[in-house]
């Protein structure tokens, strides 16, 4: 029997703790972020693997670190044999890695070595990538460095966001992670060192990132829309205002002034790039409620001379 212990936080892992799980495979713990306050009356909401790890009976730990004696010892208590990370959140220390027989396996939503870091998910889609996949791979002391163990991939279709390529991943990273185990136990997994070298990294995503310039290629706006959906989302200039934008998308069309709006009609807000132009579906005002662009501007009527930014 192999003594398993899990750590995860955020909805992407849920699905690999309940793969374990389906396969009878014995999680003696779980490790997950604290509680953080959350939506507007900002009160204090466990993350999605607590909550999953207590709907089966599984003990939770929530230690603010690893570089505490206490953390550590929770964990050595636990005995594992292995190890499963996914999307954890914190940097386990060298002893924390040399603990489990097996070691510490990571659950990596991208080809390794290619977007190492916080943001795969986001940042395929923002570069324009037709195909990711799910690593599994022997965690070492680098960011997303250590032993390809297993690797699987899936098409990124043409109007993929980031939400719902979100969770076709995280039900590629149960199927893998199931598979993984299978070929564990019959010794059949050989380690592949990583290049050294890879091409883009997936740094964390900030909610300044979400700001579009017009100035920008209409396919890379889109890339953003559909990228960064449904955090941070887009938004951008107006009037003096913030708006946030929603469903955008590239229409055939010559550029022309960056910014400029083109039309406006119930398809929604066309507005021009140096390239070419896209198509604003809906936008929300400061305080506002979010509605198809051609409401809004009945009762905000825009200057032939206004720009977004």
């Amino acid at each position: 029997m192999m003594r398993i212990v899990y750590m995860g936080t955020p909805e992407f892992a849920v699905a690999p703790l309940k793969g374990l799980l389906e396969m009878g495979e014995t999680v003696v713990g779980v490790f997950t972020q604290q509680d953080k306050p959350q939506g507007r009356g900002m009160k204090m909401a466990p993350p999605p693997v607590k909550k999953a790890a207590l709907e089966h009976d599984l003990p939770v730990f929530q230690p603010e670190s690893f570089k505490t004696e206490e953390a550590f010892q929770q964990l050595k208590d636990l005995e594992p044999d292995l190890v499963v990370v996914t999307a954890y959140g914190q940097i386990l220390p060298k002893r924390v890695l040399e603990l489990p027989r097996y070691g510490c396996v990571n659950v990596h939503a991208s080809l390794l070595p290619d977007y190492r870091g916080a943001s795969p998910i986001q940042q395929v889609i923002l570069r324009g990538e037709t195909k990711t996949g799910v690593t599994i791979m022997q965690m070492d002391r680098g960011l997303d460095t250590g032993d390809i163990l297993l690797m699987r991939e899936i098409p990124i279709e043409p109007r993929e966001t980031a939400d719902s390529l979100h969770d076709k991943l995280a039900l590629l990273g149960k199927e893998t992670l199931c598979l993984f185990m299978e070929k564990l136990k019959k010794g059949e997994i050989i380690p592949e060192p990583q290049p050294k070298e890879c091409r883009f990294y997936a740094p964390l995503i900030k909610k300044q990132d979400g700001q579009i310039h017009f100035t920008e290629s209409a396919v890379t706006i889109d890339r953003m829309a559909r990228g960064l959906t449904p955090w941070p989302g887009i938004f951008t200039t107006f009037q003096g205002k913030t708006i946030k934008l929603f469903g955008i998308h590239v229409k055939e069309g010559s550029g022309g002034e960056p910014g400029a709006i083109l039309s406006c009609t119930p398809e929604g807000l066309t507005v021009a790039c140096p390239d070419g132009q896209v198509v604003i579906a809906q936008l929300q005002a400061p305080g506002g409620k979010r509605m198809a662009c051609v409401d809004y501007f009945r009762g905000h009527p825009y200057n032939k001379d206004d720009r977004f930014e």
